[in-house]
């Protein structure tokens, strides 16, 4: 009888640990999700004069951002290359400029970019690309002052368009 109790005690303070740690855990992540905000909405390649804001001079495009931002995303490529088999990467660094949630400010990100094209070489017949922005910490202003975060693009090949989501944190 007094094994059996032991055995007993035993598994219920096992149960006690499991459910506590369970607990605190999906409390940690309810902390952290509430912290950050989900972004998304989608972006189109800025029509000439769209996109004239001083600090996108020297950009190598620009794309026009709608939903949850709204406003200009200048890109600077650092880096480009194509592998035998079609798969291209670039690297770089980008400027938002526009609002978040009617307030106006500036970000800045890196970004990698990779995509598979049919003709490599001239970027034509693109079968998909994908790239994935973390913010640079620092060099936010107004409404992202102080901001880090992720936005992830991935192209929508058929309808010519970039759709993102992403998370952004005071």
């Amino acid at each position: 009888m007094k094994r059996h109790m032991s055995v007993t005690a035993i598994a219920i303070a096992v149960v006690l640990t499991v459910v506590t740690s369970m607990t605190l855990s999906a409390r940690s992540s309810t902390v952290i999700a509430q912290g950050s905000d989900q972004i998304s909405g989608v972006a189109y390649f800025a029509e000439p004069g769209e996109c004239t804001h001083s600090e996108g001079l020297g950009s190598d495009f620009a794309l026009r951002m709608t939903g949850d931002l709204q406003g200009c995303y200048y890109v600077f490529v650092y880096t480009a290359n194509c592998s035998a088999g079609g798969t291209y990467r670039e690297t770089g660094a980008e400027i938002f400029v526009g609002q978040y949630k009617g307030e106006f400010g500036t970000f800045g990100t890196t970004y990698q970019f990779e995509a598979k094209y049919e003709d490599c070489s001239n970027l034509s017949g693109e079968i998909f690309g994908r790239c994935e922005h973390p913010l640079t910490q620092n060099i936010g202003t107004g409404v992202f002052d102080g901001f880090t975060g992720r936005i992830d693009f991935k192209d929508d090949v058929q309808a010519g368009n970039f759709p993102y989501r992403g998370h952004l944190r005071e």
